[in-house]
């Protein structure tokens, strides 16, 4: 803190670790002694930050805050000694010099004061965890998708985020892409009519990068333990860990819980149904078989879900939907379907349609990490916070519920619980191995 013009300046950290700062989550301007000459933040107060979980996805997001001039990545955190190395080693290189720590137990990141914010890029049955915990020592967070592992371990993460005020960005980073902003834009604002129908379509198949299922020792320099967390403990075996994660149910949901936070948040986003949820689920789904052994999660699926706003969500494998991958609004008239690759719509007239200003305009941004540096600054919500990811994801959730099951369930949005289903309740979470809990 310092004392400029008769102002009292104080940085990030000292902000929230004030008394204000800790309970307040409203914007406050930046002065522009930050600031330097050419109206960038000054190196000093570069918003720092430690990255937890760095393999594949977990590098590129750490990539891009070493390419972000307000963003000054102090370290790297992984479980796998050279996933750790490598990262730090390209922190090191991008600023000339040799001060990127490394860490191999995430609390040790958490501890330093001088850590403004953290990336978490981990398998998803620690993103509950770690969210909770970097809340908690007032850490800003980008966190990847899906927001957890199971919905009570969302519901941590909303809660802390909540209650500790730190700014949240979920990594769904097609809402900050115009071309699927204006799509949701043209369904919010009725160019399609009454929508009665949406499909979203997600990859169909366990996409596993096969190195053997056979027991063997632990490599060197990779703390297997750790990396297990709260799941149930098993023998290691070369095809577990790291990318084929997804595929194994103590890890996660496979292709639906992986993708659901891509498409049927842009299926959320555009039916207004950011707040809300399914009201019944009904589905069915194929699974590998026993005797394939270790990899366990769905390869084709295909649920329905009703929603009390008077429209049928279809989620499936993109073999079962007409459009394939994306998100296919149909309405009374016309429809329109949007992926990565771009729009299309019938009548196409739609595509030409221009959003007046008294009409509605979703929340605009046009750089993913950019936008979630900002919003550590003026302390405003991010593109896509911890609330909107948790009904992102819910709608998966729900659906392998569903499909497990092999029956329709109901679903109590403001109980978060099912409606008179005690077995589909105890689905909503999971035993966590000792010492471990949210």
């Amino acid at each position: 803190m310092h004392i400029a013009n008769g102002m009292i300046i104080m940085n990030r950290r000292q902000f929230l670790k004030s008394a204000f700062g800790a309970a307040m989550a409203a914007p406050y301007f930046i002065p522009t002694s930050v600031l330097g000459r050419n109206g960038t933040v000054a190196p000093s107060n570069r918003i720092t930050i430690g990255c937890i979980g760095v393999g594949g996805m977990g590098t590129a997001n750490m990539k891009s805050f070493l390419g972000n001039p307000n963003a000054q990545v102090l370290a790297v955190c992984d479980v796998d000694t050279e996933h750790r190395h490598e990262a730090r080693a390209v922190v090191n290189k991008t600023y000339g010099n040799q001060d990127c720590a490394a860490y191999n137990d995430f609390h040790e990141l958490l501890a330093r004061d001088d850590i403004d914010a953290v990336m978490i890029a981990t398998p998803d049955h620690w993103h509950g965890l770690i969210a909770v915990a970097a809340a908690r020592a007032r850490k800003d967070i980008y966190g990847e998708k899906p927001l957890a592992y199971t919905l009570a371990e969302g519901r941590a993460i909303v809660d802390a985020v909540q209650r500790y005020g730190v700014v949240w960005q979920t990594g769904s980073w097609q809402r900050s892409q115009r071309n699927f902003r204006f799509a949701c834009e043209l369904v919010r604002n009725g160019r399609l009519g009454e929508v009665h129908t949406v499909r979203v379509g997600l990859p169909q198949g366990n996409e596993i990068d096969h190195r053997g299922q056979q027991p063997a020792p632990v490599p060197a320099g990779f703390d297997y333990d750790l990396w297990l967390g709260p799941a149930p403990w098993t023998p290691y075996n070369p095809s577990r860990c790291h990318y084929n994660f997804r595929w194994i149910s103590d890890y996660s949901g496979g292709q639906i819980t992986d993708w659901a936070g891509h498409h049927c948040d842009i299926a959320n986003w555009g039916m207004n149904t950011e707040s809300s949820a399914p009201v019944e689920i009904e589905g069915k789904g194929v699974f590998p078989k026993a005797e394939d052994g270790l990899f366990d999660t769905a390869e084709s699926y295909y649920f329905e879900c009703k929603y009390a706003e008077g429209f049928t969500l279809i989620v499936a494998d993109e073999k079962q939907q007409p459009k394939g991958m994306g998100t296919h609004f149909l309405g009374s008239e016309g429809w329109l379907y949007i992926d990565r690759s771009g729009i299309e719509a019938h009548p196409r007239s739609i595509l030409k349609s221009v959003i007046g200003p008294n009409e509605i305009h979703l929340y605009e941004s046009t750089d993913h990490v950019g936008n979630f540096l900002d919003c550590v600054r003026s302390r405003a919500k991010t593109a896509t916070p911890a609330e909107v990811a948790h009904h992102s994801i819910m709608i998966g959730h729900l659906g392998l519920v569903a499909i497990k099951l092999g029956r329709k369930v109901r679903w109590n949005l403001k109980a978060e619980r099912f409606v008179n289903d005690p077995e589909a309740d105890r689905m909503l979470s999971r035993p966590m191995r000792s010492p471990w809990s949210v």
